[in-house]
């Protein structure tokens, strides 16, 4: 069948925008198709740096007559609603409109009937309409024209069954493009064009005039031609997926080159090297055999040189070394100053208007880890206070000025100059992690405490000035700080209360900073907003982390039901004990006798909830066991009794799996009273008794975990 090839050539496109405009391009585009009742089959997209494209297979040369019924407000609705309707439906009066009544009220119906035709015809409209309706985060006009584009548009492939779609795009101002079969190449190193006539010419002839127009192959050839060009110098590639997807919406005909490093510049720290090439440059690092910094970087040009990439090379080692020059200018500079020395600078730095300085949250995350480390084994309180006294210090560095993302780096390499203790200088570094689900939890008491008083302080903070994620809104990066503090807590297997730190730290933030001990600065007054919240901020943030804790623990498998099987309970702030819990109740719920005895509380629960709306009460009271009639109630009481009696002792000793098992003893006299005793029994008080019994079986079981949430 038919295939449609379009490409929109344009100058260079910024690479962040690229692969989203290619599936926003698509996206347009196909369903426009769908909106011309046209079927098509696969989709393959094209972008580089001058261009967006896309081939759809399989489309039919003709098309069918459509017939499209859409319903539309009540008949009487207000005349807003009725133009609003109309103009979505491309009529231009009510009186096009079919009434008819669907469910006693009647409504107005358009009937859209699109007669067939050649798919040729359709295709210019459909094209002109995916161009402008593609959104890009910035646009501009040129010259004359009214369009807006990301970057100007200087012409529009449009080919469908071989042949040239017959139309234009207007783009104001006297600008036309008409659509043709001509890509153009490589800026450089062949600016003519080509004739395309469907996907496999394009990709082909492309190749011919320097342009890979696959991102994901042209991406692979950068890979693989630079791995072998630094295996060639007995080096290897540092991989870094993001910066070889940024440099790939840099060129269109990939070349990598390898160059030098001065000698000078090595004496910086690796990171230093590393961020400078990558976030100026765009360069690659490359390592020794032994895994250490080599002193060479490769460059990705989009060139083919007479002299092998000669010139090429010599002048991207040229702005190098300008670069690194200031690089090592910040890192002689920063360590003339000690850490310590730089901390009062930090009440200069608004951290946030509502929440003070970076030198109150230093204060306030000094007296939060003192009594964090008390939870954490082998936490040196000395320790921990000196580090997070210096955590911030290197923010008003020349190094992290410039480089932001070096912060706690920094710290740690100064804080090592400046011969602090190690431990000290490593939670610098650390206490910022971990940063994302790939990213190493730090495991070394001290950086742990930190760290936790650090995204606590910030977690407690935000949320009691109500700046809570909303949505797909996360502006201050809440939800990565709360898996941060789930990790480092379930990872070290820390047994640390969260609600008293809550607590603890909305204390701090109240007053407006911390006990004399700790600053020369007094107490300032209550803090406005905080004066009674403190319960408040807590349980929102109990509740966030239950929210977060399923994410984290999803991949894992464990189920999202049964963490709020057990977060239910309430009471259960130690995340360490709730996924002991979690997991026991687990182990329960996937064994014979757990499987049958959720059944049977559901069965319980129902009855209850049924007899409980027809009698018009919420609880039976206590069963006597007077009135008992049959062996089975009386077994199960039984039962029931001693899970109540023993299963508290056994979750106060933390032996979960031991109260499950009792649980699970539950299963034969609750299957022989079902079996056996009729619960809506004639006599009145045998019925009522029997119904609390099973209120009361529905009440143990819940007593170790909420049942009522467990799904399936």
């Amino acid at each position: 069948m038919p295939e449609l090839l379009i490409e929109l050539f344009s100058e260079e496109i910024p690479a962040r925008m690229q692969a989203r405009a290619a599936e926003d391009f698509a996206r347009l585009v196909t369903e426009g198709l769908k909106a011309a009742g046209l079927s098509f089959g696969k989709v393959e997209k094209f972008v580089s740096p001058r261009r967006v494209g896309l081939a759809v297979a399989d489309i039919p040369a003709a098309r069918a007559d459509v017939r499209e019924e859409r319903r539309g407000p009540r008949v009487g609705a207000p005349e807003q609603a009725l133009q609003g309707f109309l103009k979505s439906a491309g009529l231009a009066s009510i009186d096009q409109c079919e009434k008819r009544e669907v469910k006693g009220a009647a409504y107005y119906f358009a009937v859209i009937e699109q007669k067939g035709g050649a798919t040729a015809a359709a295709l210019p409209g459909i094209v002109a309409s995916a161009i402008r309706g593609l959104a890009w985060p910035k646009s501009m006009r040129w010259a004359a024209t009214r369009f807006t584009y990301v970057r100007p548009l200087h012409g529009i492939v449009a080919v469908f069954d071989g042949k040239v779609v017959p139309g234009r795009f207007d783009c104001g101002g006297g600008t036309v493009l008409e659509f043709g079969n001509k890509a153009f190449g490589h800026r450089f190193l062949a600016p003519g064009f080509v004739e395309v006539a469907d996907a496999a010419t394009y990709r082909e002839r492309l190749k011919r005039v320097f342009v890979v127009a696959d991102p994901a192959e042209r991406k692979e050839r950068i890979r693989q031609e630079a791995r072998a060009l630094a295996a060639a110098h007995d080096l290897a590639l540092k991989d870094d997926d993001a910066l070889l997807d940024e440099v790939n919406g840099l060129v269109e005909w990939p070349v990598p080159m390898l160059g030098r490093i001065d000698a000078e510049s090595m004496a910086l720290p690796p990171e230093v090297l590393i961020t400078s090439m990558r976030a100026h440059q765009k360069y690659f690092a490359l390592e020794t055999p032994e895994r250490t910094m080599a002193p060479h970087f490769l460059v990705v040009a989009n060139m083919v040189t007479d002299d092998g990439g000669a010139a090429v090379v010599a002048g991207n080692e040229r702005v190098l070394r300008a670069r690194l020059a200031d690089a090592r200018f910040f890192w002689d500079t920063d360590r003339k100053t000690r850490l310590a020395d730089r901390v009062k600078a930090l009440d200069t730095i608004t951290w946030h208007a509502k929440l003070g300085t970076s030198g109150e949250k230093v204060r306030r995350v000094r007296a939060l880890a003192a009594a964090i480390a008390k939870h954490v084994p082998g936490a040196d309180a000395a320790k921990v206070d000196r580090a997070a006294e210096l955590a911030k210090a290197d923010l008003v560095t020349g190094m992290v000025g410039e480089f932001p993302e070096l912060q706690g780096v920094m710290g740690r390499y100064y804080a090592l100059h400046d011969k602090e203790d190690a431990a000290v200088a490593n939670a610098i570094a650390e206490h910022w992690g971990p940063v994302g689900p790939s990213d190493a939890c730090p495991t070394a008491p001290v950086s742990v405490a930190v760290a936790l008083a650090d995204k606590i302080d910030s977690l407690v903070g935000f949320f009691a000035i109500d700046e809570k994620p909303t949505g797909s809104k996360d502006p201050y990066a809440l939800r990565r700080a709360a898996l941060g503090v789930i990790r480092l807590l379930v990872e070290n297997r820390i047994r640390l209360p969260l609600v008293p730190v809550f607590s603890a730290a909305w204390s701090l933030f109240a007053q407006g900073g911390l006990a004399a001990s700790h600053s020369a600065n007094p107490p300032a007054a209550p803090r406005e907003g905080f004066a009674d919240r403190p319960e408040a901020v807590a349980r929102e943030l109990l509740d966030f982390f239950a929210d977060r804790l399923k994410v984290a623990l999803r991949e894992k498998g464990v189920r999202h039901d049964l963490i709020d099987a057990v977060f239910a309970l309430g009471g259960e702030d130690d995340l360490v004990r709730l996924l002991a819990r979690v997991e026991a109740l687990r182990s329960f719920i996937e064994s014979d006798d757990g499987r049958n005895l959720l059944v049977a509380y559901r069965r319980a629960a129902n009855i209850v909830k049924i007899e409980a709306k027809k009698d018009k009460r919420e609880n039976y009271g206590a069963p006597e066991p007077a009135r008992y009639a049959q062996d089975e109630e009386k077994a199960l009481a039984a039962a029931l009794d001693k899970v109540a009696a023993e299963s508290g002792a056994l979750v106060g000793q933390e032996d979960f799996a031991g109260a499950m098992r009792l649980l699970a003893g539950l299963r034969r006299p609750v299957d022989a009273f079902f079996d056996k005793v009729t619960v809506n029994a004639p006599e009145k008080e045998l019925r009522l008794n029997r119904l609390a019994l099973l209120q009361r079986l529905a009440a143990t079981m819940d007593r170790i975990a909420d049942f009522s949430r467990i799904e399936g």
